[in-house]
């Protein structure tokens, strides 16, 4: 509740710049409901009247009273306003209606707080003008009880015993809801784990839950109970998950497989650094449980992940993580407000940066887990997660630049992505295919500033501070991995390139496999005008007449020597497994180089889209188009579901039932044998469309 009154405004920021981190903590901190419940049992135990409305009642510090209202605003700003600022305001009632906006509460909620909070606000100020004395403790006798209540305007005692009485039950009902005690406290027959030898009601109660391992499970438990770990070590953290085990338990076996879910869950627990944190977000969230259960046992890469960074969690129990997944432009939005808090600090920017991308990530991970979204709604949720923080990237980039070195008059710049950024593909662990192209006026030499650069030289620093903004590694991990070898000239050229040298490079010295990689090309942050110059030297580009045989030489002579140096060694590398998706995209992106001067609404970025554009104009069959599109949504779904649950490569024999489970689920058939059929069956079909059209196309 803290307010600067008067001072100096730079010290006064200063201060405030200086306590922020501590109060707005970056992670949820759960454990503040402990506490401040705590707290309050510390002050009940000083009361002498404990029933709401007893003699001598005390309005603030009693049951249902003004600090209760406090402590329930309090509490949950410091759980979540370090990462809302919205929430943090030091005015009570204010505090109500934002974490009504947050969707934090509900607006009952709201409503009965602040019309009691104004209420007992009037009472003690009434008490308090009563002789002059600072007070919030009501009358015992019941004559002065009844002068206060008429003092108050109302006609007699009852009737204010009856008002006061309603509203500090509401204060005591919300709060209750807030604090309630033990609520992940799980139901049913006990597990006992503090024997030396395994108790065997609780062996017989684990295998019934569906543990094939049991006393395993109970070896290991023990193992947490006794401080084994470093997230146990502390008494706290050993209370806590003494408290939790059996609703742990309990959420574990609803996976899939159930021992699965258990050993990753182990592991995670024995990389936390402590405990204490995590524990008391499960127990404050319960439902938390069955979702991390859940991916325990069926993605062991986003475990591992969630091993890496537990703060992912948090983002969970956002009103709009369930929801539908956020537009491009909510997702600006929101990253704007993030990157708001940090004063411009640039390690500030960076790690709230890759928070906010990492929760983000999570998030699309989850839907598609859930079977929420379809592999391709994932593809270009990923992608528009990869676009927002690059343009924003950029322009604190260009920002930084600009303050050291001045600005460049006039120039303009766009970053162009490629790969499956450009076709909106992405999967969970897409690198960024960039490259940065600028314009400038012609008469403008070096930049406006006192350390003036050369054109070039500002802008090949500007493409160069980008990639390290979006690949250094901070403690909150990296953004993305960064490739530029797709830009003119390759890495031999320079890493920012001015338009007219983009231009020229497309026209006169690009290999046919540029102008290929150049289809899925799609501006993604930069300035209008110049975006629009690309885009039109792009579609210039690809729009030349070219001759058919040296088109069909090129593409047919670059898949060869691909198959040479890439070859895939099961089915399930359906990247380049003949029929799969670099077959696909061989076809497509082939077909739009040799048809789109007649056809340049064939010019479309995204593979899925592309295949439907062609058959609607004529250049390729609707049976040769079905069959492609069909196998590149059975291959991109199969890719999705592995890039976003195993780390390695995909072994049939060894993989985990759940990640199998999931594959058939995200392909639409009924198990994961009936799987490995059509994935045959579509990429031979594939494969022999790839072989007519692009080895040997008709006359």
């Amino acid at each position: 509740k803290a307010r600067a009154l008067a001072g100096d405004a730079a010290a006064i920021a200063q201060v405030a710049a200086f306590l922020r981190p501590f109060v707005w903590r970056k992670s949820l901190d759960f454990a503040a409901l402990r506490e401040v419940r705590s707290l309050k049992r510390k002050i009940d135990s000083h009361r002498a009247g404990k029933a709401v409305l007893s003699p001598g009642h005390d309005i603030k510090l009693g049951r249902g009273g003004i600090r209760e209202i406090e402590f329930f605003v309090q509490t949950q700003q410091l759980i979540w306003g370090g990462r809302q600022p919205a929430l943090r305001t030091p005015a009570t009632v204010e505090g109500l209606a934002r974490l009504k906006d947050a969707g934090l509460i509900d607006g009952d909620t709201e409503q009965d707080l602040k019309a009691a909070y104004r209420y007992l606000r009037t009472v003690e100020h009434r008490l308090q003008m009563i002789d002059d004395r600072q007070t919030q403790t009501l009358p015992a006798d019941p004559a002065r009880f009844e002068a206060l209540a008429i003092f108050l305007g109302y006609g007699d005692g009852d009737a204010f015993r009856r008002d006061l009485g309603r509203h500090l039950a509401a204060v005591e009902r919300h709060w209750s809801d807030l604090f309630e005690d033990d609520p992940a406290r799980a139901t049913g027959p006990a597990l006992i784990f503090d024997g030396a030898v395994p108790n065997p009601d609780t062996l017989a109660r684990l295998t019934e839950m569906g543990f094939t391992n049991a006393q395993g499970v109970a070896a290991q438990v023990q193992g947490w109970h006794a401080g084994r770990l470093r997230a146990t070590r502390s008494e706290p953290a050993r209370e806590l998950v003494t408290e939790l085990t059996p609703a742990l338990l309990a959420a574990l076996a609803t996976a899939r497989h159930p021992d699965d879910a258990f050993m990753r869950f182990d592991e995670f627990l024995g990389g936390l650094p402590m405990g204490v944190p995590l524990f008391s977000l499960f127990a404050a969230n319960p439902p938390l449980m069955t979702l991390v259960a859940g991916l325990m046992g069926d993605a062991p890469r986003l475990a591992q992940h969630l091993a890496r960074h537990p703060t992912v969690l948090y983002g969970v129990l956002g009103r709009d993580f369930h929801a539908a997944l956020p537009s491009a432009a909510e997702l600006a939005a929101d990253l704007d407000a993030v990157l708001a808090d940090t004063d411009n600090d640039q390690g500030a920017v960076l790690d709230a940066a890759r928070r906010w991308t990492n929760d983000r990530r999570f998030q699309v991970g989850v839907h598609t887990l859930q079977g929420w979204i379809d592999p391709s709604q994932a593809g270009q949720a990923f992608a528009d997660i990869a676009d927002c923080v690059t343009g924003r990237m950029a322009r604190l980039v260009e920002q930084e630049l600009a303050a050291a070195y001045g600005a460049i008059p006039g120039g303009e710049w766009c970053v162009i992505g490629m790969g499956k950024m450009g076709g909106r593909e992405m999967t969970a662990t897409s690198d960024l295919d960039l490259i940065l192209i600028y314009d400038a006026p012609p008469e403008v030499e070096d930049s406006a500033g006192p350390r003036a650069l050369p054109v070039s030289t500002w802008f090949a620093r500007f493409t160069a501070r980008l990639v390290t903004a979006l690949t250094a590694q901070t403690g909150e991990g990296a953004l993305y991995e960064v490739d530029m070898r797709l830009r003119p000239s390759g890495n031999k050229g320079p890493i920012a390139t001015s338009l007219e040298s983009f231009r020229r490079y497309q026209a006169e010295a690009a290999w046919t496999w540029e102008h290929m990689a150049l289809t899925r090309a799609r501006v993604v942050a930069g300035d209008a005008a110049v975006t629009a110059k690309v885009e039109a030297a792009i579609h210039a580009t690809l729009a030349t007449r070219r001759d058919p045989d040296k088109l069909k030489a090129d593409v047919a002579d670059m898949r060869r020597r691909m198959a040479e140096t890439h070859k895939a060694k099961t089915r399930w590398e359906v990247k380049y497994w003949r029929g799969g998706l670099v077959d696909i995209e061989f076809v497509v992106q082939y077909l739009q180089l040799a048809h789109a001067r007649e056809h340049p609404e064939i010019l479309e970025r995204n593979t899925g889209a592309a295949l439907a554009r062609l058959s609607h104009a004529g250049c390729l069959t609707q049976t040769d188009s079905d069959a492609l599109e069909t196998a590149w949504r059975l291959c991109s779904a199969v890719q999705m579901v592995l890039r976003q649950t195993l780390a390695g490569d995909f072994n049939e024999a060894t993989a985990p039932a759940g990640v199998k489970d999931l594959l058939a689920r995200a392909a639409g058939v009924g198990d994961f044998r009936s799987l490995g059929d059509r994935l045959e069956d579509c990429t031979a079909l594939a494969f022999e469309v790839f072989e007519r059209v692009v080895e040997n196309p008709p006359s």
